[in-house]
């Protein structure tokens, strides 16, 4: 089988890092960004696993030391292999479910954990363009589609995946349905290929896989401003938007640096997803998507757009969205005697059979018709005489 190559959805990790100033100062905008301290009044993630489908995590790292969860090599197709930690997976889980610990970087469900499926390799070269489908690629199992059907079998709510290539994959949409069908929320992030030759002359860009698969979560990047990043990429496989510029990560082992891109984007959306699933943990992944969607901050005017989608995602109005849309699933399902809502009862049907007053008037008007017409007979034989 020819291995279809994915690389990251272009998200750079810049090597210049952080100043001295500590990390959690600077991560403060992207936290007020996306509202989650209000958030954490609620839910800090518990219970919640999300699976990140990325370069392996670096369980080592003090913010995640203690939850981070091993899966095999998923590019491999060997279950056996374990892949080496990750610059970029370990900087993705950080934004996801980092502790926070001794003032370290916290992520945006800091009590999640992270189940680590390696499918990439840091700094791996290629544009990310699989093979156009031929037998083989219809008839095998691509290295993501293994990933989601593993995080599905093996207890995660959320699957982040900040990678991304530009074709759809039979095995791939087969997998994204299992997993939806099992309630998991998928996201991804869309692309950074705003600025490339093509999006200037088409005024959109290349759509980018599993972003583009229906039923998941597409994130666009802004920044500081709120406003689209210009290298975000638009096409209608934007959902929502997050922050995705000088957003503080971890790093391997040790320290912190900043990273631009809509891969951060993507990660601080699954963070939010987790939320919403450890307080609703039987909410659908549709309406999770619907409850993000229909409270983000910064509406485009016209109510979407393809740059930023329905907006920039606020996780505690999300919260509330989700608690209502949980309140409409309970009254769907009513009381036994209440078949189409509230309202009074129609009235009961009478019983089938003889109804004693029509009765007793009919026979009334037979006998004074029988009357008048004994009646008559005896006036006209009297006539007669």
């Amino acid at each position: 089988m020819l291995t279809v190559v994915r690389t990251f959805a272009a998200a750079l990790l810049l090597l210049a890092g952080p100043a001295a100033e500590p990390v959690r100062d600077q991560q403060q905008w992207v936290l007020d960004a996306l509202n989650v301290e209000q958030a954490w009044t609620v839910t800090k993630g518990a219970g919640v696993t999300v699976a990140v489908v990325d370069s392996g995590v670096d369980a080592e790292v003090k913010e995640l030391r203690g939850r981070v969860n091993k899966g095999p090599d998923m590019a491999s197709g060997a279950v056996t292999r374990e892949a080496q930690p990750g610059r970029h997976g370990t900087a993705m889980a950080g934004l996801i479910a980092g502790s926070g610990e001794d003032d370290g970087l916290i992520g945006i469900a800091p009590e999640s954990r992270i189940l680590s499926l390696p499918l990439v390799i840091d700094d791996e070269p290629g544009l990310g363009v699989p093979p156009l489908e031929d037998e083989e690629t219809r008839t095998s199992e691509s290295p993501l589609a293994r990933a989601l059907r593993y995080a599905t079998n093996h207890g995660a709510q959320v699957i982040s995946m900040s990678i991304g290539s530009y074709g759809p994959l039979k095995s791939e949409r087969e997998a994204v349905s299992y997993a939806l069908g099992r309630g998991v929320v998928l996201v991804a992030a869309v692309g950074n290929d705003g600025l490339t030759q093509y999006a200037k002359d088409k005024g959109t860009s290349f759509w980018s896989f599993p972003a583009g698969y229906p039923g998941v979560i597409g994130v666009a990047a802004t920044d500081k401003q709120g406003r689209r990043a210009s290298f975000s990429s638009d096409n209608l496989s934007v959902l929502v938007a997050a922050p995705g510029v000088d957003v503080p990560v971890v790093k391997r082992k040790s320290g912190y640096e900043l990273s631009e891109g809509t891969s951060s984007a993507a990660a601080l959306v699954s963070g939010v997803a987790a939320l919403i699933k450890s307080r609703y943990p039987n909410l659908p992944p549709e309406q999770v998507a619907q409850a993000l969607a229909s409270s983000a901050r910064g509406r485009p005017a016209a109510g979407y757009d393809d740059k930023s989608g329905f907006g920039v995602v606020d996780a505690a109005a999300a919260l509330n969205a989700a608690e209502r849309l949980t309140g409409v699933q309970r009254s769907a399902a009513g009381p036994g005697k209440e078949h189409f809502g509230q309202g009074e009862d129609s009235p009961v049907p009478s019983r089938p059979g003889p109804d004693p007053w029509r009765l007793w008037l009919f026979g009334g008007g037979a006998l004074v018709a029988l009357i008048t017409f004994c009646g008559a007979i005896v006036v006209l034989n009297q006539r007669k005489e």
